[in-house]
């Protein structure tokens, strides 16, 4: 490793300076956090000292109860699993009604299904929603990893060049530090620094440098031997893991946006000590090709003037400390009537052996002749004013949190008719839509970098594979020079109140409607299938196999028709089903527009229809 130049350590301080200067503003922020992973894990008995810092509460008196009965955690997991049903799909808008940017449109959809399905984004979703709900803001990182992808050559020392591959990695709030926490969103911020804890082994691996490691802090990322900086800055997370990494180097990466002096950006890379890269941003993730920030924002709840967004969590703790302590004091008051509180006369018997031993069934107990016999205290009964209390701590966990049980056997009467419940649970999910619609506004940017990086990087033909939903696999090529728009729209409805078996159950309403049938009241063939799709069966009984394969023939065939190419009616077609899809073909816009172009397209796909009516009227 060579040494470095006054310049490159001048740059090296900078950036290590101001990652200091952010650690110690955002240091009220991460106590909250680490609160709220505390009481999410179990450990309440914990709060903010007058130092900033966490630390835990002692018990005031050896006797008090100290009992945890946690109800975060599990309106947390409802969130999460209410959240999770959630499966945002995107499309591509085409950049103009020009047929080539039309399937260029389509193309990229299919780049996002292979993509998203190739990187499993759906885990990192649940990932980063995990963070989003305990801590209230998590990131996705959307970069271009060169040493993934497909094998297209060998340097000379006989290593494999790849054609690289977008990589989405979930990063923590822990990690990021704004250069302003004013600013509600990430195009507001001039720059931005992200930190990490990584083993000297994977720095040496990726950045072929040799540091020497030490135990950091994954919360507070400073070393655990020293404080932060010198300002005696450190971080305790009670009861829980204290995140701390050995045989680690704090890596930073500091991300400046473009200006007139630097039209591209800034990216500085400092490992350790050591400036390993200081040039222009990397990847042109932003509107019309500019260079951006690779990051992607997700919160819980927005705050308005805050970078950061909030967890219901927050406003969750005071609830639970009172829940605590009401089920606490109630049960040190149910000992004293239980176990009693006994007065005995100075002198009168041996006091170490009934503290020892306490009144046991059948104790024998000696008392001084002549000293009064110990007797126990009369206490009050049980105030009613503790079960009252219960009781509204309970109602004020569901209406702060927005999750309610509503079928939990108590809301539900016999007499409430089947438009109310569902008019329930729609209000119940209502209080959900705002974390939703943060999380579907995620997938929206993420699906805009990926098509981005892929114009950028993909200049060789690449090969993706997609699976549709009934198992069928399509394989197809593409380069940067099919992608032309990057205009994504969410074909998502709100699934917040919808479950797999309403759905289902609307399908046969429709179907026990007529709605689905022809002017005979039957179902053709084409609709079974499309029924079986909506029902999430699929191809699932062999007598509709053949179905799905003759739709796929006659989607094949109107392609070909389409580009002008040879294409033979069989006699083993199913001539319904291939009619039908020729006429919806024809019927789509697309078709329409490329009429104007290519007059005898109409003419082509007619004469084929009549092939087809020509060998269904002769089999008849």
């Amino acid at each position: 490793m060579k040494k470095m130049t006054k310049q490159e350590e001048q740059i090296v301080k900078f950036v290590q300076d101001d990652f200091v200067s952010r650690q110690y503003a955002r240091r009220p922020f991460e106590t909250q956090w680490l609160m709220n992973i505390n009481f999410y894990m179990g450990n309440q008995f914990c709060n903010i000292g007058y130092g900033g810092e966490l630390e835990d509460l002692d018990k005031q008196y050896f006797w008090q109860e100290r009992e945890i009965f946690n109800h975060i955690a599990p309106i947390v997991d409802i969130r999460l699993a209410k959240l999770g049903k959630i499966k945002p799909k995107t499309s591509v808008l085409p950049a103009s009604n020009d047929e080539r940017d039309v399937k260029a449109a389509k193309v990229s959809k299919k780049i996002l299904q292979s993509v998203t399905a190739k990187l499993d984004l759906s885990k990192k979703i649940t990932e980063a929603m995990q963070w989003s709900e305990i801590c209230g803001t998590c990131f996705y990182k959307v970069t271009w990893n060169a040493s993934q992808g497909q094998v297209v050559a060998q340097n000379e020392d006989g290593k494999d060049i790849r054609s690289g591959e977008v990589d989405i990695t979930v990063c923590s709030p822990f990690e990021l530090y704004p250069d302003n926490f004013t600013c509600e969103n990430l195009d507001a911020c001039q720059s931005i620094i992200h930190a990490r804890a990584m083993d000297v082994g994977k720095i040496k691996s990726l950045y072929d440098i040799d540091l020497t490691g030490e135990d950091i802090n994954i919360y507070s990322l400073s070393s655990t031997s020293v404080g932060l900086g010198g300002l005696g800055y450190s971080f305790a997370a009670p009861k829980i893991s204290q995140g701390i990494k050995t045989n680690s180097a704090l890596v930073l990466e500091r991300y400046q946006r473009p200006t007139p002096e630097r039209p591209n950006g800034r990216l500085t890379i400092v490992v350790g000590d050591v400036l390993f890269y200081d040039g222009e941003l990397p990847f042109a993730v932003g509107k019309d090709g500019q260079r951006d920030f690779p990051f992607v924002k997700q919160v819980s709840l927005n705050q308005v003037g805050s970078f950061w967004g909030s967890s219901v969590i927050d406003r969750l703790i005071p609830v639970q400390r009172a829940y605590n302590a009401i089920k606490n004091r109630k049960h040190e008051f149910m000992n004293r009537l239980t176990l009693g509180v006994l007065t005995v006369e100075d002198g009168s018997l041996d006091i170490e052996n009934l503290e020892d031993e306490g009144l046991c069934p059948g104790k024998i107990l000696v008392y001084r002749q002549g000293a009064n016999a110990p007797e126990f205290l009369e206490g009050e009964n049980l105030s009613g004013s503790f079960e009252e209390e219960e009781e509204k701590l309970l109602s004020e966990f569901k209406e702060i949190s927005g999750v309610d049980q509503v079928f939990d056997g108590k809301n539900v009467s016999s007499n409430i008719s089947g438009t109310a419940l569902e008019l329930m649970v729609e209000q119940d999910e209502l209080r959900l839509n705002n974390s939703a619609d943060n999380m579907k506004e995620c997938v929206k940017t993420i699906s805009q970098m990926i098509l981005r990086l892929y114009k950028q990087y993909a200049i060789l033909p690449r090969l993706a594979r997609i699976v549709g939903d009934n198992g069928e696999v399509e394989m197809f090529y593409f380069n940067s020079s099919d992608i032309s728009s990057d205009d994504i729209s969410l074909e998502t409805q709100n699934e917040l109140g919808e479950s797999l078996a309403q759905r289902r159950q609307m399908v046969f309403d429709l179907i026990n409607a007529g709605l689905l049938t022809d002017q005979n009241g039957q179902m053709s063939d084409k609709m079974k299938i499309k029924a079986l799709q909506l029902l999430g069966l699929g191809i699932w009984e062999n007598a509709q196999d053949s179905n799905e394969l003759h739709v796929k023939k006659a989607e094949n065939e109107n392609l070909k028709i389409y580009q002008d190419r040879p294409v033979k009616v069989s006699e083993i077609d199913k001539h319904e089903l291939h009619i039908d899809s020729h006429i919806a073909f024809m019927l789509g816009g697309d078709f329409e527009e490329r009429v104007i172009v290519d007059p005898q397209l109409e003419e082509r796909f007619l004469k084929h229809i009549r092939e087809h009516k020509a060998m269904l009227a002769n089999q008849n």
